[in-house]
């Protein structure tokens, strides 16, 4: 039986800060020439990713759970960069919340992604557009990205499989990623990120994630505006310039922002985010997500339920229970709640509007109602 010799332990460092991805030119200058990467991928201990890239994880990207992401992975820049001394503590306890075992794992394919990209194309690649904005932790990506990365000057180096080499932007600023593991690399800064990206996305995950950078404070509103300016002329943003004025850092989550998508779609928007509803007596009965002001001071509330948020945090989970039960017996109050089941079904406006279209219908018949919509 052939035995293995052990990796260097500081490369294994290395592959733990890139999300258990290894160069070529990594694995050479640590003594794991060719001929021995190729014996570990042909027994299965690595797995070969593209040209010149290596996975030292070799469980199915699909497959792999919070157990399989690295531990001393770097963390999203938003989380350490010198720039949080200028940030709101809301904004702060947003982007250094724990996170449930489910998304670790989606954060962890997204950045992978991204370290895919800078690794197949050398030390001086730059991961642009959405693998950019993955590593700056903003929210409200795909899952499924596409590895992509710029050069900051003219080559002969062509995409590889897995892996896409798009042009450098003229003007583009970037700032530095990276630790003494990896060395310093360089990403494209959030306004150039989002420029690249939001033309490119789904107009719901475009929304969420504009909504993301100013809900995390990557961006201020000129920031964003910035962003629109170099986004100006490219392929789709000419669909999407409204996306810009839609942008609300109220949105607490991605959830929030595809489930106000899907209502802006239906001709519903809300007409207000993250509202504070109080009881008749003044209490605080909670902080209702989406909010829509209907005759006889009454409101539709639609709360958003990202149980994964709260996955392994009982008291939150609790506390959204609570205040749900508070909503619902209210009867100035209509409640509806909606999962990322109804978002992915496209049925969030789809019933907002429903039940608005009813309860104008009530109105102007004058009829009454169990909800008590009849009594404006």
């Amino acid at each position: 039986m052939r035995t293995f010799a052990d990796i260097p332990a500081l490369l294994l460092a290395v592959a733990a800060a890139q999300e258990g991805l290894l160069s070529a030119e990594q694995c050479d200058r640590h003594g794991v020439g060719s001929a021995r990467r190729s014996r570990l991928v042909r027994a299965g201990r690595w797995m070969a990713v593209t040209r010149g890239v290596v996975d030292t994880i070799v469980v199915p990207l699909r497959e792999r759970t919070v157990a399989d992401v690295p531990v001393g992975a770097l963390p999203p820049l938003s989380r350490s960069d010198d720039a949080e001394a200028s940030r709101s503590v809301r904004a702060l306890r947003t982007a250094h919340r724990a996170l449930s075992s489910a998304d670790v794992v989606l954060e962890h394919r997204r950045r992978r992604k991204a370290w895919v990209g800078m690794l197949a194309f050398g030390p001086a690649a730059t991961a642009v557009g959405t693998n950019a904005l993955a590593l700056h932790g903003v929210e409200g990506l795909p899952v499924d990205l596409r590895s992509e990365a710029a050069l900051p000057h003219a080559s002969d180096r062509v995409d590889r499989p897995g892996a896409l080499l798009r042009q450098f932007d003229d003007g583009m600023t970037t700032v530095p990623f990276g630790d003494r593991r990896t060395g310093e690399r360089q990403i494209a800064s959030v306004d150039w990120a989002i420029a690249q990206a939001v033309p490119e996305l789904p107009m719901a995950h475009g929304l969420a994630v504009l909504d993301s950078a100013l809900r995390l404070e990557v961006l201020d509103r000129a920031g964003l505006a910035l962003a629109h300016d170099h986004a100006r002329g490219r392929r789709g943003v000419a669909l999407r310039h409204e996306l810009w004025d839609l942008a609300d850092p109220r949105a607490e989550s991605a959830l929030e922002s595809f489930g106000r998508w899907g209502c802006i779609e239906e001709g519903v928007p809300p007409d207000d985010l993250q509202l504070p509803v109080h009881a008749p007596s003044g209490r605080l009965l909670g902080v209702a997500d989406m909010v829509w002001h209907l005759p006889g001071s009454r409101l539709l509330v639609a709360e958003m339920d990202g149980r994964a948020w709260h996955e392994g945090d009982e008291r939150a989970d609790h506390r959204d229970r609570d205040r749900d039960n508070d909503f619902a017996a209210d009867p100035r109050i209509d409640l509806l709640r909606f999962d990322a089941r109804h978002v992915r079904a496209r049925t969030v406006g789809t019933q907002v509007r429903a039940f608005l279209g009813a309860a104008r219908s009530r109105v102007n018949t004058g009829s009454g109602s169990n909800t008590g919509l009849g009594s404006y």
